[in-house]
């Protein structure tokens, strides 16, 4: 990847010349085609508002083409060895890491994410290919549980189809993170990109069909939730649903896949908080907590977007700060030295900025940012809200954009109602050199993922998911299994036991 601006736009023009003569077409059943319907919608890029390209607008009858592949692809690709499986994912990989370059270009184009976080997400893509690869081989197994009369085994099957509906803060990373555990289960799988961020999802759907992935065992169709999500959601077809956005949004598949009993996955929202107890390490705290809700232009539902910080240190602590903030690189995302680009696009702009009157009005200080600097653009400075109570808006509401909310504290009890006092539970950083408080803290904060002194380290084996709001299910290791495969239970009879008689007299 080069470190120069002007090369990192010569070499994106280059790898986007084919979207702008072809445009992004849907893939169904090994076939790359246009929407049935032969519409279209544009991809523009958040840098300065320019076309990237066309891209087919699915609607009910494309999803019902890959619907139908899918299931016409499942028996032959559950039935495969695992060890071809395997062997197909980590082709995947590879060829992922040989296309990362253009990867993080494309990525950073169309999203505005700066390139320092985007240049590793190919990578840490090939490596969840890897991960579930090496596990394809083992997804099957079960249990041996004998009673007094049968040999108990269980036994893991793949579920079937499945939907796969992702976001469009980092799509890539995303996109491989659910669709490499359910092709290592066995399912085949629809996936609806994110409108606003298509180009990746492309690119990867290409390296599976060269990878030698069978036709039909992956599909691809762009759209709209309001029509390509809504139809995928309702297909009966369609076994599960694996979902990442917004909580309301979340709610709203679940009612549609009621009727078709799907089952569902949410990795949702999250108004999560960094607690700073008067006895951490400060720097390092600060160091996390800025990192945490400013890196990826705070479009992350890990965010650390709610600061609690002990009364005693809470002025030093937002004087170092403010300080920081202020200090944050914003510029073009292909620059290297760029740390904050411009948000995806201008509706979600437009919802991140209106909380600076939000905060104005409810008695909130903008102790940093709170601007948008002139550009074509939809950039937003850093921004810090101080002095905010725990009712506000800004303290209970998902902004979802590089904008921290600073709440102050006495003790940890009230530490803990403020933290657990909101709509969401996905995430917590707790920041003690207390290991008693560390355990007393964790053990009632509600968030199904907390990290103590440290920043969010992903860990691939280990449980990803949140409480209440935020979301339902897990990802990671043997959790996302747990979602693809259904659990068999086969009882043998050890002999010939008793068996109740009716009607013998």
């Amino acid at each position: 990847m080069s470190t120069n601006l002007d090369e990192n736009l010569t070499k994106l023009d280059g790898y986007l010349a084919r979207f702008r003569q072809d445009g992004i077409r849907n893939h169904i059943d090994g076939q790359s085609v246009a929407a049935s319907s032969g519409e279209s919608f544009e991809t523009r890029s958040p840098v300065d508002n320019s076309l990237i390209c066309g891209v087919a607008k699915g609607g009910a009858q494309d999803i019902d083409a890959a619907a139908k592949a899918a299931k016409a692809a499942f028996p032959a690709w559950r039935d495969m060895r695992a060890s071809e499986r395997k062997a197909i994912l980590n082709r995947i990989a590879d060829a992922i890491v040989e296309r990362a370059e253009e990867i993080a270009l494309c990525e950073c184009w169309d999203t505005g994410q700066a390139l320092r976080f985007m240049s590793k997400a190919a990578l840490r893509g090939a490596e969840n290919f890897r991960f579930f690869a090496e596990k394809a081989t083992a997804a099957r197994d079960g249990q041996s549980l004998p009673s007094a009369t049968l040999m108990n085994i269980t036994t893991r099957v793949p579920i079937g189809p499945v939907g796969v509906i992702t976001p469009w803060n980092t799509p890539f990373m995303l996109s491989t993170w659910k669709i490499a555990p359910a092709l290592a289960a066995g399912c085949t799988v629809v996936h609806k990109p994110a409108e606003f961020s298509p180009l990746t999802a492309r690119i990867l759907m290409e390296i599976a069909d060269e990878a030698g992935l069978p036709k039909g065992v992956w599909n691809l169709v762009n759209g709209f939730g309001e029509d390509a999500g809504k139809a995928l959601t309702e297909h009966p077809d369609i076994k599960a649903i694996a979902f990442v956005g917004e909580s309301r949004t979340g709610s709203m598949i679940m009612k549609q896949g009621a009727d078709t009993l799907k089952r569902v996955h949410f990795e949702l929202g999250g108004k999560n908080p960094v607690v700073v107890f008067d006895d951490a390490d400060l720097d390092r705290a600060l160091d996390a907590a800025v990192f945490m809700i400013y890196s990826l232009n705070g479009e992350r539902c890990t965010s650390s977007s709610r600061l609690l910080v002990q009364s005693s240190i809470a002025e030093e602590f937002q004087a170092k700060l403010v300080e920081r903030v202020n200090r944050i690189r914003v510029g073009h995302p292909l620059d290297p030295a760029t740390e904050i680009g411009p948000l995806i696009h201008k509706v979600h702009y437009d919802k991140v900025t209106s909380y600076f009157d939000v905060a104005r009005q409810d008695g909130a200080t903008i102790a940093a940012g709170g601007t948008t600097p002139e550009s074509k653009g939809y950039y937003v400075a850093p921004t810090l809200f101080t002095d905010a109570r725990p009712d506000m808006r800004i303290a209970q509401e998902e902004i979802f954009g590089p904008v921290l909310t600073a709440i102050p504290f006495e003790t940890e009890e009230e530490a803990l109602e403020i933290a657990n006092g909101v709509a969401y539970g996905l995430t917590g950083y707790v920041w003690t050199n207390d290991i008693t408080r560390a355990l007393r803290f964790t053990d009632k904060l509600e968030a199904g993922m907390i990290w103590v002194n440290s920043e969010n380290v992903r860990h691939l084996p280990t449980p990803f998911g949140g409480v209440k709001a935020s979301g339902i299910g897990r990802d990671g290791g043997d959790w996302s299994f747990e979602f693809y495969m259904e659990q068999k239970h086969i009882g043998l009879a050890l002999g010939q036991h008793a068996i109740p008689k009716l009607g013998a007299n």
